[in-house]
């Protein structure tokens, strides 16, 4: 069984509701780590949760979503290891895994709506790393995370 992260921002909510329950449809359990409400509150505290548990290992994969998708892609990159991907539409989506093995789809809710976040998250899912000159990339990328998080 596929084990996904989600979380969003209060702009976020309702797509991320809409994704949660497609997800569940297909038996792919979903950890909802908030916001769990229309609330207002701040996005970088559900994006570094998300990414903190794929930086750690704990998950493979999650979503993200907030108004724009920026502020979560900002937040979630800062962490080693992740490779969050800001996508509106399903080429971008699938060449993110392709290319970029991209370990966190972010969506910007007011440029993505339900049915073609649908369709990217499960384009996204079953999308696979080609490897080849794309993994020399991520070995490069990982290098570079090492050479930024490591104290001097």
């Amino acid at each position: 069984m596929t084990r996904l992260l989600i979380g969003s921002d209060h702009a976020g909510f309702v797509l991320k509701e809409k994704l949660k329950a497609y997800l569940e449809k297909k038996a792919i359990h979903v950890k909802d780590l908030g916001t769990y409400s229309k609330q207002r509150c701040d996005y970088p505290v559900y994006a570094y949760e998300v990414a903190k548990n794929i930086s750690s290992g704990k998950f493979k994969r999650g979503i993200l979503i907030c108004k724009s998708g920026v502020g979560n892609s900002i937040v979630a990159n800062r962490l080693p290891g992740v490779r969050a991907a800001l996508c509106d539409n399903l080429k971008i989506t699938k060449l993110s895994r392709e290319h970029n093995d991209s370990n966190i789809l972010v969506l910007g809710s007011g440029f993505v709506k339900a049915d073609l976040a649908k369709r990217m998250v499960w384009a996204w899912l079953n999308t696979k790393f080609l490897g080849g000159r794309h993994l020399r990339r991520i070995k490069l990328i990982n290098q570079i995370d090492k050479k930024i998080n490591t104290p001097r």
